[in-house]
């Protein structure tokens, strides 16, 4: 009796597309030289993207394949290019005031943003800008807001907190939205919160670094417990607490502004960054470190480069003890954690201790001869050459970009 071998390549095919565990031939895929359809892993994950709230996911169970937008020619996402997301009858607003320093808007007013899209996706709601206007409404949409009131914040040269609150407090008259949010920065965010609040009588909730649609947190007692409890009305957003929004589009629908009443006599008339000395600053407050390591040796030009750059000193250990840098200056384990938004290494090799420093660094930038240094592997930008070869080139640099920014005013 002969008995039928099976070809298990023959009953996959067989099977229907939704059958087909995981591994699925996109639709309208051309077929192979030997006549079996070849797979296009780029449209198979464009069928299954499916929009949960304002983000994007991606779904294998199938079910996303069968709808009927999905069927036909597969689209990747480049040809369909990102949906617009309309909300024609929110059921409550989410007011975001942008912080906007120099006009632009920040990393961490998308943040801001992003935390409003969690508290409206929730029930129904929009988001709500209140902004002093950018280069256009596709840059508001994109990330993430559905409703745009342009306002002029300072329509006279300096910055003036109580034109400011006023104009948030008509928004908020006039929107009523369910919860206002503020950047928990130092170019006035923080100040503006606070200003609202004591005019409102309403309570603060401030530097939230955790947020879920049910529940606002943040570190309390110097770090050692979580304070937590439901969203308030008005609250501030920690810098990254938030991740910004990506992949969805939303409207921006201009709204008018209302017409504040500002006072007529206001308390401070203008304000100023004052310029300080970068090494006056503790390393855990500093923002930017420049930080020397065992393979540098020019310290004139690091001196030289930590002025030309704005950026506070600091260095390992081992420069520490050899008495180059004081030892309030160490960074590491033994030494001071920092959680700078930018810290350039030069010459640093990246011991565990030092590399402890630096855990919460967001950007490294590291300059080292060895390629396999822990350092470099560390960095989000690796140069691999001589410290004492860069610094001038960096020192040069600086010194331009500085001459070119001052003749531009």
């Amino acid at each position: 009796m002969t008995r039928k071998r099976r070809d298990p390549r023959a009953e996959l095919l067989a099977l229907t597309v939704s059958e087909q565990p995981r591994r699925r031939i996109a639709r309208g895929a051309a077929p192979a030289p030997g006549g079996r359809r070849r797979r296009d892993p780029r449209a198979e994950r464009a069928a299954a993207a499916v929009l949960v709230g304002a983000r994007r996911r991606i779904d294998w169970s199938g079910a996303a394949l069968a709808l009927p937008g999905q069927q036909g020619r597969p689209e990747t996402a480049a040809e369909a290019g990102p949906s617009v997301r309309i909300i024609d009858d929110p059921a409550f607003l989410v007011l975001v005031v942008l912080d906007q320093p120099d006009g632009r808007m920040t990393d961490h007013d998308r943040q801001v943003i992003a935390a409003g899209r969690i508290l409206a996706d929730a029930g129904g709601g929009a988001v709500a800008a209140l902004s002093a206007g950018i280069d256009g409404e596709s840059d508001l949409g994109a990330a993430g807001i559905d409703r745009a009131m342009k306002v002029d914040f300072e329509p006279f040269a300096g910055y003036c907190p109580e034109r400011r609150a006023a104009l948030v407090l008509a928004a908020v008259d006039s929107l009523k939205p369910r919860h206002v949010l503020f950047a928990e920065s130092a170019s006035g965010g923080a100040d503006l919160a606070r200003r609202v609040a004591a005019a409102t009588g309403e309570r603060l909730f401030p530097g939230v670094q955790a947020l879920t649609a049910t529940q606002a947190g943040r570190r309390a007692r110097g770090g050692s417990s979580e304070l937590g409890r439901a969203p308030s009305r008005l609250m501030s957003i920690a810098p990254d607490a938030v991740p910004p929004l990506d992949d969805v589009r939303h409207e921006a629908r201009p709204i008018p502004a209302p017409d504040p009443a500002f006072p007529t006599s206001p308390g401070i008339r203008s304000a100023r960054l004052l310029e300080t000395d970068p090494d006056r600053l503790s390393l855990a407050e500093a923002d930017f470190i420049l930080s020397a390591g065992n393979g540098l040796t020019d310290w004139e030009a690091f001196a030289e480069l930590a002025e030309a750059l704005g950026a506070t000193r600091g260095g390992s250990r081992v420069v520490c003890d050899a008495g180059h840098l004081p030892r309030d200056r160490q960074i590491g384990a033994s030494g001071t954690l920092v959680t700078a938004r930018c810290y350039f290494a030069l010459g640093i090799a990246g011991a565990p201790q030092h590399l402890q420093g630096i855990t919460e660094v967001k950007h490294v930038i590291a300059v080292n001869t060895d390629l396999h240094a822990e350092m470099i592997k560390r960095a989000d930008l690796a140069i691999v050459a001589d410290a004492q070869a860069v610094m001038p080139a960096l020192i040069r640099h600086a010194r331009e970009r500085r001459r070119e920014r001052g003749a531009h005013g």
